[in-house]
């Protein structure tokens, strides 16, 4: 990984209201500390920023900050975007040596059309990124995996990786990071949540089935009013005569 070179100038006030002024002269805050180093403010490019992040390393890329008559190997540790305009409002910087382990997050991508899934299986990408440990210029762009072997429940491991010397995962070595799967059979609702028996004396959902062995209810009849005397009985005959 080559360096990078980012010019940056001390600032000595704090606060929203001086930030707000930089922002206002097309500048940004940002902050430089690490181990064995004196915190500074500083004073940066927002597009020299936006660029530096923008590369092939993203985040890790290494960066030489000069301010104050000396220079500082860094990375960029945090950044403050805003969520409209996407615009850098603020930069964190890590100060680095090329001697000193770093921990980092890497994107992990994968390459090909798994055999798995040419015979019906999904391919499972467990992560979108992986952690870690290495010297600072030792950081790969990213992770990169080919998949055209992997069969149906067969998974590529953190063992499995390729990386470079000195780097390593901090996951445990036989810890899935792809894998192809078989699809899951789509499950019909009483088979997630199972049939309701019917409870004795209940009155019927409704729109349910009867319960098996039980009699279906004559189309359109009613059922009659509890508590009520036999239709029969209780209407007057229509044609009966007065006594």
């Amino acid at each position: 990984m080559e360096t990078q070179t980012l010019k940056a100038e001390v600032r000595t006030a704090g606060g929203k209201g001086p930030a707000r002024q930089l922002r206002m002269q097309g500048l940004i805050p940002a902050v430089f500390y690490g181990p064995g180093k004196s915190p500074a403010n500083l004073t940066v490019s927002p597009d020299d920023v936006s660029d530096l992040v923008s590369g092939e390393f993203g985040r890790n890329q290494i960066v030489t900050l000069e301010f104050g008559g000396h220079k500082e190997l860094a990375v960029v540790r945090d950044l403050e975007i805003d969520p409209l305009s996407r615009k850098v409002l603020h930069v964190d910087f890590y100060a680095v040596a090329r001697d000193r382990a770093i921990r980092a997050k890497v994107p992990f991508i994968t390459k090909g059309r798994a055999a798995g899934v040419a015979a019906g299986g999904v391919l499972r990408v467990i992560y979108r990124a992986l952690p870690v440990l290495g010297a600072p210029d030792k950081i790969p762009a990213k992770i990169e995996v080919d998949v055209t072997s992997l069969d149906l429940h067969q998974a590529v491991r953190v063992k499995d990786l390729a990386l470079p010397a000195g780097v390593s995962v901090a996951y445990p070595p036989e810890r899935p990071v792809v894998s192809v799967e078989t699809k899951e059979k789509e499950k019909t609702d009483e088979e997630l949540f199972g049939t309701v028996a019917a409870v004795p004396g209940a009155a019927p959902v409704a729109g349910a089935a009867p319960a098996a062995g039980a009699a279906a209810p004559a189309a359109g009849a009613a059922a009659p009013a509890a508590g009520a005397k036999d239709a029969k009985a209780a209407a007057p005959a229509k044609d009966a005569k007065k006594k």
